[in-house]
């Protein structure tokens, strides 16, 4: 009778420490699949961030010179096109982020060309609001760029938990799937030819 009580107690312990043990990787996971949810989200904000000063500077550059109209068109559209884009960030597969960053990298290149025509107007370059909406942009772009790197990093922290073993075994029983990265966008290696 002695000796079934004690296999009974090393086995419910044995089991206990296996529930408790699966119990933390399990609470583990979720932490970090809310993390990159949470980076996600903060990425997101930045983008909309530049989304809506967008038309301030539209509306400025527009306001102050007879501006080309295909310019201004290719960067609302841009804007269009980029914010109607977007990822359910519980499935976040490489097809859907790169959607998402081909959206934003037109945005980019429509900005960038924005930029080029307007240095052809130098009483709007040493315009005040024209200069503060130019710097908030810059510094949106930086904040784009950190929210990346920072999503990326969460990404990566939650990829390498969900693969792991055990915690791989664990992720495929309860459809813990791999979050996809940014990526440079193509061509990004060669460095750009300037000209004067």
């Amino acid at each position: 009778m002695k000796k079934s009580l004690v296999t009974l107690l090393v086995v419910a312990g044995a089991i206990l420490l296996i529930v408790v043990s699966l119990t933390g990787r399990y609470n583990r996971l979720i932490t970090l699949e809310e993390g990159v949810t949470a980076a996600w989200s903060q990425v997101e904000n930045v983008y909309q961030r530049r989304a809506d000063l967008i038309p301030n500077l539209v509306n400025t550059v527009k306001g102050y010179a007879d501006f080309e109209q295909k310019t201004l068109t290719q960067v609302i559209e841009a804007r269009a096109k980029a914010t109607s884009v977007t990822i359910d960030p519980t499935n976040m597969t490489e097809a859907n982020m790169q959607q998402f960053q081909q959206a934003q990298d037109g945005l980019g290149s429509a900005l960038s060309r924005l930029m080029v025509v307007i240095e052809r107007y130098p009483d709007l370059k040493a315009n005040q609001n024209f200069m503060d909406l130019q710097a908030q942009l810059e510094g949106t772009e930086n904040r784009i760029t950190v929210e990346r790197r920072a999503f990326n990093e969460t990404a990566q922290a939650y990829n390498t938990q969900i693969r792991r073993f055990p915690n791989n075994i664990l992720a495929g029983i309860f459809g813990f799937d791999k979050k996809a990265y940014f990526q440079a966008e193509s061509g990004a290696e060669q460095a750009p030819e300037v000209q004067f």
